[in-house]
C-alpha cells in the first residue's frame, strides 16, 4: 500500500543519488586536465616520436595559444599535421600529461609540429606517410565523450606507440565540449559529425595509395562511428571492401539501437569485421544508462546472456571482454588504451590479419591477461575539487575564429555515387 502511494519515489531518490555519486567522481580532477599544451618545444633526442594526421569537425580556436582546435562545432572540416613526443620515461598505457603551456618532454608528452593544413597539403602529406605504412595500412581512431582536443591527440598518441604498429594514424576528433555536463551537447556533436567520418572513411576507401583502414572508437565516439559506417552502407549498399576492423571501444551505445544499426549495416554482404571491447564495471557506462532511463549500453553488456548473445552471434559481432581486468581508473572506462590490450591489437593488425579469425587471435590474446592487473591512466583523474567545472574550465574562454574561407565545406555527399 505504501509502495502503491510512493509510486517509483524511492527508486527515483536511488537513482538521483548514484547519479550525483558518479557525476562527482567524473567531474573529479578536472582542474588538472591538459589545455593549452599544444605549444611546440625541442625534441628530447630520448623520447620517441608520433606523427598524427587529424581531421575535426571542430572550430578553430585562435585565444588562448595553445588550444589549437575548440569544443565548438566548425563551419567547415579542418585538417593538422602533428608530432606528438613520448618521453622516455613513458609506461605503457599511461599518458604523463603536460600540465600547463610548453611541455618537458623528458617526462611529459609534448608537441614538437603543430601546423594546420589545406585539404591540398593534407592530401599530400597523407599520401607521403600510407605509401611508408607496411602494406599502406590505415587506423583511424574516434575519441569519446567528454574530449578536449588535445586529450584526443596525447591518447592517440599513446594508443599507437603502446602499439607498436606501423600504420598511418588519423585522428577524427569531432567537437566534444570536454566537460561532464556537456552530455547532450556532445551527443548532438556526434549527429553533427557523422557526415565528417563518412566523408574521411570514404576518401580513404577511394584513395589509390591505402592499402586497408582500421578504425578504433571510444565511448560516445562509437556513435559517430557507427553511423558513418550505417550511411555509408545505405549509400554504397555494402561498406568498402578497405574498411577490414571496426573495434568499439566502450562504446556508449543504446542496446536496442546498435541493433537496427547492425541490421542494417549487414542488409549488404559485408566482410568488415565489427568487434566490441565490453566491460560490465564500466561507471561511465553506467552514468549514461541511467541518464537514458537504464537503458543498456553496448559497452556494459553482458555478451553471454540473452537477449545479447543470439544477438552478437547473428551479426557476426565479436566481443572481448574487459570485466575482469583491473584498472587504476576509477570510471574503467578506458581498459581498452592498456598497454597490454594495445599491443595485442597492434600485433595482430601489423600481421595484416582481422583481429578474429582464428588461430590466436586477439580475442585469446587479451583472454590471458584478464585475470591480470593492467595499470592504466585513462583520461579521467580522481582528485578531488572546489569548484563546479562550469566554472573554473577555461574552455568556457576559447575564442573560435569564422574559418569558412580557408575550412573545406561539408558539402552533402551525393546520393547518387
Amino acid at each position: 500500500m505504501v509502495k502503491g502511494l510512493l509510486g517509483n519515489a524511492p527508486l527515483r531518490r536511488v537513482r538521483a543519488g548514484a547519479m550525483v555519486a558518479l557525476i562527482s567522481a567524473l567531474l573529479a580532477g578536472c582542474g588538472g586536465r591538459p589545455y593549452g599544451t599544444l605549444i611546440a618545444t625541442a625534441p628530447d633526442p630520448a623520447a620517441g616520436n608520433v606523427d598524427l594526421m587529424v581531421a575535426t569537425t571542430r572550430a578553430p580556436v585562435v585565444q588562448p595559444a595553445g588550444v589549437m582546435f575548440g569544443g565548438t562545432r566548425g563551419s567547415g572540416y579542418d585538417f593538422a599535421d602533428i608530432v606528438v613526443s613520448i618521453p622516455p620515461t613513458h609506461r605503457p598505457g599511461e599518458v604523463a600529461w603536460p600540465s600547463s603551456g610548453a611541455a618537458d618532454p623528458s617526462r611529459d608528452f609534448a608537441v614538437l609540429r603543430a601546423d594546420r593544413l589545406t585539404l591540398a597539403e593534407a592530401k599530400a602529406n597523407f599520401d607521403r606517410r600510407v605509401r611508408a605504412a607496411p602494406g599502406r595500412r590505415v587506423l583511424v581512431f574516434v575519441h569519446g565523450f567528454n574530449t578536449r582536443f588535445e586529450e584526443a591527440v596525447y591518447r592517440f598518441a599513446q594508443i599507437v606507440y603502446d602499439s607498436n604498429v606501423k600504420v598511418a594514424p588519423v585522428l577524427f576528433t569531432w567537437p566534444s565540449g570536454g566537460n561532464v555536463t556537456d552530455y547532450v551537447y556532445d551527443r548532438d556533436s556526434a549527429l553533427f559529425s557523422r557526415d565528417g567520418l563518412e566523408k574521411l572513411l570514404q576518401f580513404l576507401a577511394d584513395d589509390p595509395n591505402v592499402g586497408s583502414v582500421s578504425v578504433l572508437a571510444h565511448s560516445m565516439g562509437n556513435y559517430v562511428a557507427v553511423e558513418a559506417l550505417r550511411q555509408m552502407a545505405i549509400r554504397d549498399r555494402g561498406l568498402p571492401t578497405k574498411i577490414r576492423d571496426v573495434m568499439l571501444a566502450s562504446p556508449d551505445i543504446d542496446v536496442d539501437v546498435f541493433r537496427r544499426q547492425i541490421a542494417t549495416i549487414d542488409a549488404s554482404p559485408r566482410q568488415t569485421q565489427f568487434t566490441i571491447f565490453v566491460s560490465r564495471d564500466d561507471r561511465a557506462l553506467r552514468l549514461s544508462s541511467l541518464i537514458a532511463r537504464d537503458s543498456t549500453r553496448l559497452g556494459a553488456l553482458d555478451p553471454t546472456k540473452e537477449p545479447y548473445a543470439s544477438m552478437l552471434k547473428e551479426s557476426r559481432v565479436k566481443v572481448i571482454d574487459l570485466t575482469s581486468m583491473s584498472s587504476d581508473d576509477f570510471t574503467n572506462h578506458g581498459k581498452f588504451a592498456s598497454g597490454e590490450v594495445v599491443e595485442a591489437i597492434g600485433s595482430r593488425l601489423a600481421s595484416g590479419q582481422q583481429l578474429n579469425n582464428g588461430g590466436g587471435g586477439v580475442v585469446e590474446s587479451i583472454g590471458a591477461l584478464a585475470g591480470g592487473t593492467i595499470g592504466l591512466a585513462a583520461g579521467v583523474a580522481t582528485e578531488a575539487i572546489s569548484a563546479p567545472t562550469v566554472l573554473t574550465d577555461p574552455t568556457r574562454q576559447e575564442k573560435s575564429v569564422d574559418t569558412a574561407q580557408d575550412s573545406v565545406a561539408l558539402e552533402p555527399i551525393n546520393p547518387g555515387k
